[in-house]
């Protein structure tokens, strides 16, 4: 493989940044580092120097135009996209991620999606990598379309889904919406078994998965947290740290240290803005 030609990018909210020293030490841990690519740890504004990876600036903004900001500093042609709460917890093979921009690049892939679920289609194609199929995507029938779980993308593609000033849920609905028109080819492999997710394709028997969970739901940690925290707290170094993790999810804290709203204090915010719409 062409080396500098993939980034592996990790977007982030500064709003997170509790998150970044575990997926930082979980990644560290069943990432291969000899896999040549160049590595980045996106934020909003916080300057932040974490092992491997070189820290960018997105500025503050919304979701996509973050996002075009950062893509906007990476030379590279192919995008690995990642986010802070998906955490590692099975090792990654440097021989699948040497192979996979390879015949990316030969065959002018756009999107390739790396995480196993239900609301994808595919049909079995010929071509494999390490065992794994390279099932293509069935449009018309698959949902999320346009996701942001792991996947490899032809950055100049991934730029041209990132309409100015959607947040990540719009830029998800709208953005499969419109590439269900564009009718793409989409590629997927069952690499990465995320929560736990089996595999949909015609895959060899052999073949050996990584997993990652996501950690977060609603700004708070969520029930796959516990057995990273639990990690953490064996480690002498992060027990402070698994310790302030762990009291974030007993109190269901936000990651930056708020409570989260009630159900109808979130009511009663809607009624007075719907109030005040049509009271102008």
């Amino acid at each position: 493989m062409i080396k500098n030609q993939v980034a592996l990018l990790v977007h982030t909210s500064d709003r997170y940044r509790l998150l970044y020293q575990g997926f930082v030490y979980f990644f560290n841990k069943y990432w291969d580092w000899k896999i040549p690519f160049n590595y980045y740890f996106a934020t909003e504004e916080i300057n932040v120097d974490l092992q491997g990876f070189k820290n960018i600036k997105s500025g503050k903004g919304e979701w996509t135009d973050r996002l075009r900001n950062l893509l906007d500093q990476i030379d590279e042609e192919y995008v690995i996209y990642f986010q802070e709460d998906m955490w590692l917890n099975k090792p990654v093979s440097e021989a699948f991620f040497t192979e996979l921009p390879d015949l990316t690049i030969r065959n002018d892939w756009k999107q390739v999606k790396l995480n196993s679920s239900d609301v994808f289609k595919t049909a079995n194609t010929s071509q494999f990598i390490q065992g794994f199929n390279v099932a293509r995507i069935d449009n018309k029938v698959s949902k999320y379309l346009m996701s942001h779980q792991v996947t490899l993308w032809n950055k100049q593609f991934l730029k041209a889904q990132l309409i100015p000033s959607e947040n990540p849920w719009r830029n998800e609905r709208r953005g499969t919406a419109r590439l269900k028109k564009l009718d793409p080819p989409i590629y997927h492999i069952d690499y990465f078994a995320e929560n736990g997710y089996p595999a949909i394709n015609n895959n060899a028997p052999e073949i050996t998965r990584s997993e990652y969970r996501t950690i977060s739901s609603n700004a708070s940690l969520n029930d796959s947290a516990v057995p990273f925290i639990e990690e953490l707290e064996n480690d002498r170094k992060l027990e402070e740290y698994a310790a302030i993790l762990q009291n974030h999810y007993n109190h269901k804290l936000t990651h930056d240290g708020n409570e989260k709203p009630l159900k109808k204090d979130v009511f009663k915010r809607f009624k007075d803005w719907f109030k005040q719409l049509f009271s102008k």
